[in-house]
């Protein structure tokens, strides 16, 4: 890995309230962090109590545990196409700027290696690609909101 690139991603983290980032690229890996800081320890008179933890079960699944807008928010799409998901963690962007118009839109059809969306991670624009021709049904992320890894974003019938 270039030394210039791991400097770069020395000031990206010091620019930023990230602790820690690690980047592989083919065999190369690098992993950067902030040295810890401790807090000075507080004593606390009156402790709340906190809400149980619930156990799962062999067998059982999480969603009986769940909320219905927890449940919504953690639905499975696979069942109504292909379910292109978020490679990182970063801000979801549906066109290159505000003011030009979005890269897809639903009901179209959408090729292998068409820009459905940008994902910004650390000031980086990420280009987010279809990886299969179809048609697609569902765009499940608002624009400018954030997104985490493996977090569903589009739904691709496929043609």
């Amino acid at each position: 890995m270039d030394i210039r690139k791991v400097k770069k991603l020395i000031e990206l983290l010091e620019e930023s309230d990230i602790a820690e980032i690690e980047i592989h690229e083919g065999e190369e890996s690098v992993r950067i962090s902030r040295g810890a800081t401790t807090v000075p320890a507080q004593i606390i008179a009156n402790v709340p109590q906190l809400p149980a933890v619930a156990t799962l079960k062999a067998g059982e699944s999480i969603k009986s545990h769940l909320t219905a807008d927890e449940v919504t928010q953690s639905e499975d799409y696979s069942d109504l196409g292909h379910v292109v998901t978020s490679p990182m963690v970063g801000i979801f962007y549906s066109s290159p700027t505000p003011d030009e118009p979005e890269y897809v839109s639903r009901g179209q059809n959408v090729k292998t290696g068409e820009i459905l969306c940008i994902i910004e991670a650390m000031k980086i624009m990420n280009q987010i690609e279809s990886d299969m021709n179809g048609k697609l049904v569902r765009i499940l992320v608002e624009n400018g909101a954030a997104v985490e890894y493996g977090q569903q974003l589009f739904i691709i019938e496929p043609s």
